[in-house]
């Protein structure tokens, strides 16, 4: 008779999709409190960007050593031991504009600690989804994100109206807790596979020794093979893409509140629900990218590598030109259309080249995520600060932010670099396995 119990891979990838939810929920709350905050200060526009790129500094420094952490110690204690980390730290961060030091000290730790998730989620889903089940599981654990900041969008700015900027650090520090039990209670580590097709996958491989017998053969496959990994086309074809993926996501993340206030007058908490919707856009297209994936690579239609270039780059140019014609619309609705087709379709192109770690080295997955990754969390380091340079050096220019002009480099920057990059994984990425 067959089993009726809830498989528990389901069950790993339902709670990394609470995960990467509660994590952008962080990010777009400190975003919005922050913005609300040094705007009634005074701060400036270099300023607030300083501070906002300041998490995207401790973001990179730990994504190489996550993937590593991960690979050595296992994903799924790493993940407990981030969250718990930077839970804390969130709940002792004081949001006073003027206490520069202070911010940057926390933000940074929170972003060190941060930039131990993906890459073991990575390896977690790498460890217990099979190839097959990769594309619809990655898009919906990483969908999380998009909702996340979605309901960050809709929820926090009232939460902001009403009960102050700090409130949000706290509901954020309790959400995050809350996950970590969840995770301590439910997750485990993968059974190991017997079947030699599976393990060569990575599916059901642990990476951790688990018989004494076992101990050399573990010892020999735990060689991370650095070097063939830093030379790879395959890889810096994965890293450029998700430079280019994170810059855009980065730059409307911290800089659309902003643009929202200032450069369209709009304040945030009488717009309704008009404003979660880029961030709504992402979660539906990014599920639907994850499906459209699967059923090609299962029916046949594409080859898996020809499935992530189609996704890849339909998913690219399309946020591109969206991204470039943002300026143009001065109305609310116009800019969250614009806004919402960039960020939807650039989480369809995930279903490209952010699936395609598990594809070229599933074994390695979190490895190589953690190379990828540090690569997205320098483009918001640059994004996001650059941006304010630029609207600080329009300001010098006598020009007024409410003004088109003032903002067009800002959007035409990520425009330029989506169809850069859509054309670099079009040349040299690939669906197979490349890393034994």
């Amino acid at each position: 008779m067959r089993s009726t119990r809830f498989p528990i891979r389901y069950l790993i990838v339902i709670l990394t999709f609470i995960c990467t939810s509660v994590c952008y929920i962080e990010r777009v709350g400190f975003s919005i409190a922050y913005t609300i905050a040094a705007d009634a200060a005074g701060v400036s526009q270099s300023s607030k960007g300083t501070i906002l790129s300041t998490f995207y500094y401790g973001y990179a420094f730990s994504q190489v050593p996550g993937g590593w952490a991960a690979q050595k110690i296992g994903g799924r204690r790493i993940l407990l031991f981030s969250f718990v980390i930077w839970s804390l730290t969130c709940a002792l961060c004081p949001l006073d504009p003027n206490r520069v030091l202070a911010l940057i000290i926390t933000r940074l730790l929170v972003g060190v600690a941060q930039g131990f998730i993906f890459p073991s989620i990575h390896t977690v889903l790498a460890q217990w989804v099979p190839p097959h089940e990769r594309s619809r599981s990655l898009s919906v654990t990483t969908s999380g994100m998009y909702l996340g900041a979605a309901m960050g969008m809709l929820l926090l700015p009232s939460l902001v109206k009403f009960k102050g900027p700090q409130s949000v650090f706290l509901a954020e520090s309790a959400l995050g807790g809350t996950w970590s039990l969840l995770w301590l209670r439910f997750a485990s580590d993968p059974p190991r596979s017997d079947h030699p097709k599976a393990t060569a996958a990575g599916f059901g491989e642990s990476l951790l020794p688990i018989r004494e017998t076992q101990k050399l053969k573990a010892d020999r496959t735990s060689q991370i093979p650095w070097r063939k990994i830093f030379l790879s086309l395959p890889v810096w074809a994965i890293v450029v893409n998700n430079f280019t993926f994170h810059y855009a996501l980065y730059v409307l993340m911290n800089w659309l509140p902003t643009y929202f206030e200032l450069g369209l007058k709009f304040s945030l908490q009488e717009m309704g629900s008009s404003k979660m919707m880029p961030y709504l856009n992402m979660f539906i297209f990014s599920n639907i990218g994850g499906i459209i994936a699967d059923h090609m690579v299962t029916r046949r239609i594409l080859t898996v590598t020809n499935t992530r270039k189609v996704l890849n780059t339909v998913g690219f140019l399309v946020s591109a030109f969206s991204l470039m014609a943002l300026p143009l619309f001065r109305t609310s609705c116009g800019v969250v259309f614009c806004s919402s087709m960039a960020l939807g379709f650039l989480a369809l192109g995930r279903a490209g080249f952010a699936v395609n770690h598990m594809d070229i080295a599933p074994r390695y997955a979190g490895i190589v995520m953690g190379v990828s990754n540090t690569a997205g969390t320098l483009a918001g380091i640059i994004g996001v600060e650059l941006t304010g340079q630029l609207l600080e050096a329009a300001k010098v220019n006598n020009s007024d932010l409410s003004s088109p002009d003032s903002w067009r480099a800002v959007f035409l920057i990520p425009g330029l670099l989506c169809i850069a990059s859509s054309s670099v994984f079009l040349f040299f990425s690939t669906g197979e396995r490349i890393f034994d």
